[in-house]
């Protein structure tokens, strides 16, 4: 028996980095869609499909319905519409209009955010290295996003910024945030249910978004370029919900159940290996040099906010 918990907690780290990396491959399936649907009808259809696959947890699990307290439920309905819905639309329209390597790039900004949301909502405390390496993070983080550092003064269009890049902070926000909110929700429920009602509340979200803006309709939710490329669009969005979607959720929460959450934070940074490497690699979205310094430097300042945050997590 301790055998089989040692193995369980030494598989648990690869099994956060294959969830994480599979995540990362989103990219490969959203980019494509961006051509035949709104970002919002991609995020829809994504929430959609994804709650298919989750209906058996959904239901094996529904007894615990009613023990989910107020909080709990707040929380869940923040981290659906922020997390699930909100920021997903945010991420996509970043592909769509930046360059997709930068954009993948800056949203490991979100550990900061979520460290810095933790302290206000649950009284986290925040470490002296914590500001020194949070500070590093953010000024890296504006040095990828701009392809001509020396041009800022001149025009931030010139600089290279653009709507990809603006996008790409609020869906870090978003997401940031959204990750706060889970931890609360998972204090008052089992992981799986946590996982379908978070779905279900990101759909619910999804389709009163579609209705203020006059999408839930057959020639919104299914164009005319859509409907010429039927094949690859219902090919990319059943990847999407499966490889990108529902199956790493399951991946990475199952690893992270023996997984300490400072080893976690290393391992998900497979998520940004996988992503650049679909944008790079088969978008040939690439990087000036000072931009892949930057992304380094980046990468490794949130690596030590989390390593600094975990010291204090553990005392």
């Amino acid at each position: 028996m301790p055998q089989s918990k040692s193995r369980r907690s030494a598989l648990g780290p690869w099994l956060v980095g294959v969830g994480a990396a599979l995540w990362g491959t989103e990219s490969a399936w959203r980019i494509p869609l961006n051509r035949l649907f709104d970002a919002q009808v991609i995020v829809f259809w994504e929430h959609v499909l994804i709650l298919l696959m989750f209906l058996p947890l959904l239901f094996s699990s529904a007894r615990e319905i009613r023990k989910i307290d107020a909080r709990t439920w707040g929380f869940l309905i923040f981290s659906g519409f922020a997390g699930s819905a909100v920021g997903t639309i945010f991420f996509t329209l970043a592909l769509k209009y930046g360059n997709p390597t930068v954009v993948n790039v800056v949203l490991n900004i979100q550990p900061v955010i979520s460290t810095v949301g933790a302290f206000f909502l649950f009284g986290d405390r925040l470490t002296r290295p914590f500001f020194f390496y949070a500070a590093i993070a953010v000024i890296a983080g504006i040095f990828v996003s701009v392809e001509h550092p020396a041009l800022i003064g001149v025009s931030f269009a010139q600089a290279g910024l653009n709507l990809g890049t603006g996008y790409a902070l609020i869906c870090a926000l978003f997401w940031g945030l959204s990750t706060v909110a889970g931890r609360g929700v998972m204090t008052g429920m089992p992981l799986r249910l946590a996982a379908s009602l978070r779905v279900a509340v990101g759909l619910i979200c999804m389709t009163l978004i579609l209705l203020v803006y006059g999408k839930l309709r057959g020639s919104m939710l299914w164009p005319s370029a859509a409907q010429a490329h039927v094949s690859t669009a219902i090919g990319a969005l059943i990847l999407l919900a499966s490889i990108s979607g529902g199956i790493p959720l399951l991946i990475y929460f199952e690893g992270l159940r023996t997984t300490r959450a400072s080893t976690a934070g290393y391992f998900e940074m497979m998520q940004t290996l996988a992503a650049v490497c679909i944008t790079w690699g088969f978008f040939h979205a690439g990087l000036h040099p000072h931009q892949v310094a930057a992304a380094i430097v980046l990468m490794a300042a949130v690596a030590m906010v989390q390593k600094v945050q975990a010291g204090v997590e553990e005392m």
